[in-house]
């Protein structure tokens, strides 16, 4: 049955959502509500955006885009597990951690590769788990039926963009060009002032030198700000990366755009 913009639908053990339409007011909720407020009545069965309990997303803790204290960390990885077992080690034990701490993950959804050992992983601690999926991914069976919610949403964008706004901060582990973009959207979110989230990586085996090396000498060539580099929290020890993203201060350095041109 359709309700707001989303279809619930039958999925096993697992609460699942699918967004049918584009989430065009994604980037600022409240823009969202009102919109929702003006619609033509005869229009409230339609998958127009709309703001819908139960179906809808979760309120905001005070300002969505300054949040202070993680109560979710979204998680970037890959959909291969890689050909070391360090990177399974570390997404284990960021799962586990996330469970241990009460820190919700938010992850890309999927059952396979080190997303489906870090969801594992938390799940079986006793944590809490959203996947955001897009439906094509879904319906080639790789999304994982065991988790406390899963989004079903219509592209990729979407599934950046939800992930982003379901999530206090953002650590990564190893992965290849997706886990890439989707870390680097968000970081550039941040620097733009968009949000005001953390961004790190989980360095597995100095698995992201050369990132962090590249992003080093954009600084020292005057393509990132000095502030901005600041941006980007690198640790090895899963542990330590929780507590400094926990503490970090996001400074703010304004670019060009406002919040609401995400």
């Amino acid at each position: 049955m359709t309700q707001g913009f989303g279809l619930q639908v039958s999925w096993p053990n697992t609460p699942i959502l699918v967004f049918e339409k584009s989430l065009r007011l994604r980037a600022r909720p409240e823009a969202a509500k009102e919109h929702s407020r003006k619609q033509d009545p005869e229009r409230a069965g339609s998958l127009e955006p709309s703001v819908a309990a139960p179906h809808s997303l979760p309120p905001a803790i005070g300002n969505p885009y300054n949040r202070t204290v993680i109560q979710s960390l979204c998680v970037f990885c890959g959909a291969n597990h890689g050909k070391r077992p360090a990177y399974r080690e570390a997404a284990h034990s960021v799962g586990e951690l996330l469970a241990q701490r009460g820190i919700r993950l938010i992850y890309g959804g999927g059952n396979v590769g080190l997303m489906g050992s870090v969801a594992d992983a938390c799940l079986a601690s006793g944590g809490r788990v959203v996947g955001v999926i897009p439906k094509a991914l879904a319906e080639k069976e790789i999304a994982h039926n065991g988790l406390t919610e899963l989004r079903v949403v219509s592209s990729m964008h979407e599934r950046k963009a939800l992930m982003a706004d379901l999530a206090d901060a953002f650590l990564t582990l190893p992965g290849g060009f997706g886990t890439w973009d989707e870390f680097c959207e968000a970081l550039t979110w941040s620097q733009l002032g968009l949000q005001n989230k953390a961004c790190a990586f989980l360095n597995v085996e100095g698995y992201y030198d050369p990132l962090i090396a590249l992003a080093e000498r954009a600084a020292e060539d005057g393509f990132i700000r000095p502030e901005h580099r600041q941006l980007l929290l690198v640790d090895t020890d899963a542990q330590r990366l929780l507590d400094r993203l926990q503490n970090f201060k996001v400074p703010y350095v304004p670019k060009w755009v406002d919040r609401s041109e995400r």
